[in-house]
């Protein structure tokens, strides 16, 4: 098969999950045989790249604005793929829907990844959040096929929609890394710091790990890491960092290596977001073998099953400082959090079998006359 993702930022991974996924994903599909082609923003990835571990890369310009970026630039994508001798369009994110029907004018096939509710998002405005609501209404309608990494989102679906979406999840690499010159980069110690993962807006809700933190009676020479930035959100940066004590680090936005090596050689890993969907960052992290912590959504606790350490995101801080300090107190729980946590990823979460089942998914898609144009 030749199969095209679009919505994405680039490769290799930047920022965000649905670029790990692109880059897992179709470094699988190439080793298996496939062709695979990334559409990139040349204001995320080397323009001038056109390979990556054996995905062609289509790099085309975007209109570089915080409400347009995305899907100006699969609107483009989406023209160029409906030249292209595709077979399968896999596209990511609900709000791309609204242009993932182009390709299908000459009979290529559409997926579209939804991922969860992104109207939840408080960065959005009324009417942002409006024609995502419409986006997912429309995601199940345009394309061949629809498709999200949690299940809560895949029964809200059936349930506000009326639509069929897939399920499929995501994977989490699991090699360990040593401590090397990240952790020396930040004056870290492995094991000696708590560590937040993922973009700084305030859906994300780092605040809740800052001001628990910061309310700890005794760290235990512990630190904290924030890792992370976000654009257009200079006023909402600015506030998490004036609230944060001397040990609390920002390292900003960590890619490859680094990322890895910190995310390996954490205490444990707290994800603090309200927003919905499956977070990549929290599954790396039990991928590695961290004790990890989360708020209490529904996906959050899907994700994390018997395997991860709830606290109520009602109240934040107040009630996830007494847990910090428990597990900081008791590095014996944090060890069995860390066996539980490795065990329930190497089960549910490899990305060979993920990439086997997106595979399924584009076997059916293509083999059901149905969803012919």
């Amino acid at each position: 098969m030749h199969i095209a993702m679009l919505g994405v930022r680039g490769v290799p991974t930047v920022h965000g999950g649905f670029e790990t996924c692109a880059e897992q994903l179709g470094a699988r599909l190439v080793e298996r045989g496939h062709k695979v082609t990334v559409y990139c923003r040349p204001h995320f990835v080397d323009p001038t790249r056109n390979e990556y571990r054996g995905m062609k890369l289509v790099t085309l310009p975007t209109v570089e604005n915080k409400y347009l970026d995305t899907l100006a630039h699969t609107f483009v994508g989406s023209l160029h793929a409906l030249f292209q001798p595709y077979d399968i369009c896999l596209y990511f994110i609900a709000g791309n829907s609204l242009v993932c029907w182009i390709p299908r004018l000459k009979g290529t096939r559409t997926i579209i990844n939804v991922d969860g509710l992104d109207w939840k998002r408080e960065k959005w405005p009324g009417p942002a959040k409006a024609y995502l609501k419409f986006a997912e209404w429309l995601a199940p309608r345009s394309s061949n096929a629809a498709l999200t990494d949690s299940r809560w989102v895949q029964n809200f679906y059936k349930r506000a929609y009326r639509s069929r979406v897939y399920h499929i999840g995501y994977g989490s690499e699991l090699e360990p890394v040593a401590p090397g010159a990240a952790l020396a980069r930040w004056g870290l110690e492995p094991r000696k710091y708590i560590l937040f993962v993922g973009r700084l807006v305030p859906e994300n809700r780092a605040e809740h790990l800052i001001e628990a933190f910061n309310a700890l009676e005794d760290r235990r020479g512990m630190k904290c890491v924030i890792m992370g930035d976000a654009s257009y959100q200079d006023e909402y940066v600015a506030h998490l960092k004036e609230n944060a004590s001397r040990d609390i680090i920002f390292t900003g936005y960590v890619h490859g290596e680094g990322y890895r090596e910190l995310t390996a050689n954490a205490y444990c890993f707290v994800e603090t977001s309200a927003a919905s969907g499956t977070h990549p960052a929290l599954l790396e992290a039990m991928g590695y073998g961290n004790c990890v912590i989360v708020n209490d959504t529904p996906e959050n606790l899907e994700t994390v099953g018997d395997a991860g350490l709830p606290y109520n995101g009602g109240t934040g801080a107040e009630s996830l400082r007494p847990l910090l300090q428990q597990l900081i107190n008791c590095s014996g729980t944090v060890e069995k959090q860390r066996a539980l946590a490795l065990a329930h990823v190497q089960k549910y979460y490899s990305w060979d079998a993920i990439t086997g089942q997106y595979l399924t998914l584009f076997k059916k898609v293509l083999a059901n006359s149905r969803w012919r144009r």
